[in-house]
């Protein structure tokens, strides 16, 4: 049986916060609203752009809701063209990739990005190719539903048992426990310990280094220290 990690993006992969807060700062000016805050606009990177626009904009109807998130999409496209986003990858992202692999693990990922610009920020930092299953925003619904999650398992041939969601926010949290999955918390990303916890995380990691090793500890394959 197939052992899966399955990897929320932003946040988790690569910091892309403040590409975010730009694009969503340019959509909000268009439309005469109020740009929000840093802390209160990453509470809802992970979501898909309607819900994440109906928690920014509650006095705003769905049709509002659905005409930011076009306008989002046509000005995070327009930041790109100019060479304006930023998506690096968290330091050690690539050393824990390859450790998992060589431990026997397919890796996939589950994001409230769009197939357009998951397969460019994952291209850009050479990361094509290297995931099993990638499910997106573009025909799922948002985190925490688990369809991402049980999609991605039946891609891989993965039992809930034998997966864990490694992600930075409590819509990560909640997908992997909707889905039978376990939950790791992705302590450098954009939600805080507390949010992660209340929300599922069967264990907290501080940086990408550790991630292999709790994982191993997770699933019973190293004692715990």
């Amino acid at each position: 049986m197939s052992r899966l990690v399955i990897f929320d993006c932003d946040g988790t992969l690569v910091d892309s916060g403040h590409s975010i807060h730009l694009a969503l700062g340019e959509t909000f000016a268009e439309h005469g609203r109020p740009i929000p805050p840093r802390d209160v606009a990453r509470r809802v990177i992970g979501l898909s752009l309607d819900e994440a626009f109906a928690s920014l904009a509650p006095d705003g109807d769905g049709a509002e809701h659905r005409v930011l998130s076009a306008t989002y999409r046509r000005v995070f496209a327009a930041l790109r063209a100019r060479g304006s986003v930023e998506e690096p990858l968290f330091e050690g992202i690539v050393p824990l990739l390859d450790a998992l692999e060589a431990d026997g693990w397919l890796l996939a990922v589950a994001t409230g990005k769009s197939d357009r610009g998951l397969h460019h920020c994952l291209q850009v930092n050479g990361l094509g190719g290297r995931f099993v299953s990638l499910q997106t925003a573009d025909r799922h619904p948002s985190k925490p539903h688990p369809s991402m999650a049980m999609e991605a398992m039946l891609a891989a041939g993965a039992e809930p048992a034998d997966t864990v969601v490694i992600g930075d926010t409590g819509w990560d949290m909640g997908m992997a426990k909707a889905a039978g999955a376990k939950a790791m918390g992705a302590l450098w990303g954009y939600h805080d310990a507390a949010e992660l916890k209340v929300a599922g995380a069967d264990v907290l990691v501080a940086r990408p280094a550790d991630v292999h090793g709790e994982v191993r500890r997770l699933f019973g394959e190293v004692e715990h220290g």
